[in-house]
């Protein structure tokens, strides 16, 4: 049997698919292929107006049939006792939510309604509406949404089919989940002692499925297309947690390679963990502070793993999202106060709503503009609606009074804004005074979020009303640069590395310097070690990113001597070619960073 299999194997040609690398490591295994396309093949029946008012009914039993499903699920969630388990809890509680009165089960009752068709097929065309709306916005966290909706339009469907669910077969063992895209329940649940690595052909880096797959600390791709007409159960696969690279059928020289490539790998992080407790200095004495960005409060137990120093963004978008009504005081305070006690004195940068009227506008009555990602948001919006953000700053300070946190506000791009939010947390804080809440003295200090070129150009003016500085480069990219990272008809201009960008972030920190102001790059760039010299060069002394890069971004920060590569950095921002920069960026490997 073992010599049939691999005289297949050597037959069949080695199929190269790459994606978004969304979970470091290499895999080698066995492909186990699921292909959750086939749950929407439903057909689309016409019913008379008679008929609405049943089927309708028949779509609200259905979602509670779907409600009691996800319960079940929820009670495994919490016997699992882990990152993933807990992970898999917030996300159960955002599906119920969304099968409870929300704009889903509303869209669909106006749907069986004006169409006069069948609740399976007037789920389909919501979520496929809801998909396409999401899918339009330039928003990385929002887009990544869109597996949300589906997953639950999915559970919907089954629920108002006659059969349950089936139970998948159990995994067999080094096995490598091939999918056009997994829920994030069905990731959580996944065994990792079974399972190799995951690849699937949909799906962002910010999806949940993702962020589960980090937790579980398994190889993982995303979007890597056409990737299951390609692949088969049974195949030989690799993944490459990376590069993104999916790699089926490999020859026996591949093979190898990866082999050596995963030993490696494997050596590598056991030698950084080493490094968890040693303070991240230059070779010539200059401190680097290195935190972490986080999206949920179940990441905590890995930023406290990476040995990082403190979050340096904590992202409040998901208690606004997926649900019927907007989180008070009291809720949101629970959730900071619960991440300030596990950082136990380590700093929390909390940043303050970014979403607009295209994310809550059903919550707000609020219509989305135009164009989301230069409309209505982030700090615009929430000055926009006082209660909100009165509400979310009253919660932040409670949760100041338990340990050092700093408030952010994004998209900044006047120094009114920043004014007015200090106006108000002066109000705030007399309030809950007069109450005998405890806060904060001093108060918390207030950063603005440079990541608009309007807002870097004029960083000396922040800079003189900011408390601190933080450079969001993703956005800070896409604005300057006019590109849309997640279209990919133009995502290949996308490049943190244009010099447009380079001078931008050079005159912040610059800016912030001559402020006498901390400054810190919070984007995907931070957590790149290529490009640390780079940015330590520039001056910045605080870098917050993913808590799977702190250890091998402090690696590179404990072989640079900063001193002996600042003239090279300046010659670096001078260019003006792209191509010429990463060139240059090698010269600036650690042996040569000596003094």
């Amino acid at each position: 049997m073992a010599k049939g299999r691999k005289r297949a194997e050597s037959e069949k040609t080695e199929r190269v698919f790459v994606g978004s690398p969304v979970g470091d490591g290499i895999a080698i295994g066995i492909a186990r292929c699921q292909d959750s396309r086939a749950a929407f093949n439903v057909r689309e029946i016409t019913i008379p107006p008679t008929k609405v008012r049943s089927e309708q009914h028949r779509l609200l039993e259905a979602a509670a049939k779907a409600s009691g499903r996800l319960e079940k699920l929820h009670g495994q969630a919490t016997r699992m006792g882990n990152a993933a388990g807990e992970e898999l809890g917030y996300i159960i509680e955002a599906y119920q939510q969304m099968l409870s009165g929300s704009r889903l089960i509303r869209g669909v009752q106006r749907r069986i309604a004006s169409d006069n068709i069948n609740a399976e097929a007037a789920v389909l065309k919501e979520i496929g509406a809801m998909s396409e709306a999401f899918a339009s916005m330039d928003d990385a966290y929002l887009s990544a949404r869109i597996a949300d909706i589906r997953e639950v339009g999915r559970r919907l469907v089954e629920a108002l089919s006659a059969d349950a669910p089936k139970a998948s077969k159990a995994l067999p063992r080094n096995a490598i989940i091939i999918a056009d895209e997994l829920s994030p329940a069905d990731t959580a649940l996944l065994d990792p002692r079974q399972l190799a690595g995951m690849a699937t052909m949909f799906g962002g880096v910010e999806s949940h499925t993702a962020i589960v797959a980090r937790s579980l600390g398994i190889p993982a791709v995303v979007a890597a297309a056409n990737m299951m007409d390609g692949v088969q159960s049974g195949d030989t696969i690799i993944i490459d947690g990376s590069t993104g690279q999916v790699i089926v059928s490999p020859t026996e020289a591949t093979l190898k390679a990866y082999r050596h490539k995963q030993t490696t790998f494997l050596k590598a992080q056991k030698s950084l963990k080493k490094l968890k407790t040693v303070p991240a200095v230059t070779r010539d004495g200059f401190k680097i502070k290195l935190q972490a960005n986080v999206e949920l409060p179940t990441e905590l137990e890995s930023v406290l793993a990476s040995g990082a120093e403190g979050i340096g963004l904590f992202r409040s978008e998901f208690m606004f999202m997926n649900r019927a009504e907007l989180p008070g005081e009291d809720e949101q305070f629970e959730v900071l106060a619960q991440v300030v006690k596990t950082m136990a004195g380590r700093p929390v940068t909390i940043r303050t709503l970014d979403a607009g009227a295209d994310k809550l506008g059903d919550v707000v009555g609020l219509k989305p503009g135009p164009n989301p990602a230069l409309g209505l948001r982030a700090i615009r919006f929430s000055l926009s609606r006082r209660k909100l953000l009165m509400t979310q700053l009253s919660a932040i300070l409670r949760a100041s009074a338990l340990g050092p946190v700093r408030i952010l506000l994004p998209m900044v791009s006047s120094v009114e804004e920043i004014r007015e939010v200090r106006r108000i947390i002066g109000r705030l804080s007399a309030r809950l005074k007069a109450k005998g809440v405890k806060v904060p003295d001093p108060m918390p200090p207030i950063g603005a979020m440079i990541e608009i070129p309007g807002a870097a150009l004029t960083a000396d003016a922040l800079a003189a009303e900011s408390d601190f500085f933080a450079i969001g480069t993703n956005d800070l990219t896409q604005y300057t640069l006019a590109i849309d990272r997640t279209d990919e008809q133009v995502s290949y201009l996308y490049n943190p590395l244009h010099p447009a960008v380079l001078r931008l972030i050079q005159f912040s920190a610059e800016a912030a310097s001559a402020a006498g102001i901390p400054v810190s790059v919070c984007g995907e760039v931070a957590g790149d070690d290529r490009l640390t010299p780079l940015l330590l060069g520039f001056g910045i002394t605080e870098l917050s990113m993913a808590p799977a890069s702190v250890l091998k971004v402090k690696k590179r920060i404990l072989d640079l001597n900063l001193t002996a590569i600042t003239g090279r950095v300046r010659r670096i921002t001078a260019e003006s070619d792209p191509t010429r920069i990463r060139e240059l960026l090698d010269t600036l490997s650690p042996s040569d960073s000596r003094a």
